[in-house]
């Protein structure tokens, strides 16, 4: 006879029965791969960093992306929105920037004698929002409703918003003259941040290289199209996160709240984006079911934007500590 089913080992891609469509996960992989591939004719290295920011565009949600002025944050933004194709808009964000501005507003036409709506950037399949916090908390908040909710409301109307819609906002260091720091609940709507880095020697020889003659972003073109990121994002909605893994999430959330040295704790909407996270990685490896270990990778740049710490603690060390002893649950069914 068999082992009961109960004393079977867990299997991370028991999915085989579910009744949705094929994920086709070597699909996903391959038309990730050839994104990455054409971001990489601009950016150098930063592998991690590229990876993370598709990885919030295939997740449904939103990346920021801090760090020094001159890092490459922009220029990784543009050239995300050119692979993918679809409506991009920025938003080069000042003190004096009004709401209007970001949502769009009603003009007076004189010809019809009625009042005609002009949509604003936002309405754009990719939006570049870009120095974030050199925009004013009233300015900030008109892109909350629109990130979390994916539509806008201009004088009593609500307008959808087109799918995909992906934000990428950028943001130097709040100790820099004339920035804003982003409250905490817009921090909360982005999925993911990242920083970009200093390059090493070898990378700053090829950017100069690349530079020489031109900008290589003038010469890049889409490799896949708004169909496509659907496509991806739907496929990640079908990526399976197994029981333990679930209970492995809660789990590192209430060893976060338990620290001492957190005064902010992560919200439940940071273990929602975090399984979601680890959906999008997955589709990377051509997996169709979530690992612990993509977990583990992701706690960092989904958790760590969100954490308020007391003192000078960091959130990113904190958490890699969480991470190294927190144990994976039994990998059985019960």
């Amino acid at each position: 006879m068999g082992r009961n089913r109960a004393d079977r080992p867990l299997d991370w891609g028991l999915v085989a029965a579910s009744q949705e469509p094929s994920l086709q996960p070597r699909r996903a992989a391959e038309l990730l791969e050839r994104v990455e591939k054409n971001i990489h004719r601009v950016i150098v290295g930063k592998d991690r960093v590229v990876r993370l920011a598709l990885a919030g565009l295939v997740a449904g949600g939103h990346v920021l992306l801090q760090d020094l002025p001159g890092t490459g944050k922009t220029m990784l933004a543009r050239a995300l929105a050119t692979s993918v194709g679809g409506t991009f808009r920025r938003i080069q964000c000042t003190p004096d920037l009004l709401p209007s501005d970001i949502t769009g507003s009603s003009v007076f036409n004189q010809k019809d004698l009625t009042f005609e709506f002009i949509p604003g950037p936002i309405f754009a399949n990719i939006v570049l929002a870009d120095e974030v916090n050199r925009a004013t908390p009233r300015t900030q908040s008109a892109l909350l409703e629109a990130m979390g909710e994916q539509q806008v409301t201009v004088e009593g109307t609500t307008r959808p918003l087109e799918r995909p819609f992906f934000v990428v906002a950028t943001q130097n260091p709040t100790e820099f003259h004339g920035t804003y720091p982003l409250p905490e609940s817009q921090l909360d709507r982005f999925v993911l941040a990242a920083e970009m880095g200093p390059p090493t020697d070898a990378e700053a020889l090829e950017v100069l290289a690349r530079r020489e003659h031109g900008d290589p972003l003038a010469d890049l073109a889409s490799v896949v199209d708004i169909a496509d990121v659907i496509e991806l994002q739907d496929a990640c909605l079908r990526v399976v996160a197994a029981p333990a893994i679930r209970t492995y999430l809660v789990a590192l959330l209430q060893a976060v709240r338990a620290r001492p040295d957190v005064l902010l704790p992560a919200s439940m909407r940071s273990g929602v984006y975090l399984q979601r996270a680890a959906q999008a990685w997955a589709l990377f490896e051509g997996r169709d079911f979530v690992l612990p270990d993509d977990v583990k990778l992701l706690a960092v740049p989904v958790l760590a934007h969100r954490l308020g710490m007391r003192g000078r603690g960091r959130a990113a060390e904190m958490l890699n500590e969480v991470v190294t002893t927190l144990p994976i649950p039994p990998l059985r069914q019960h």
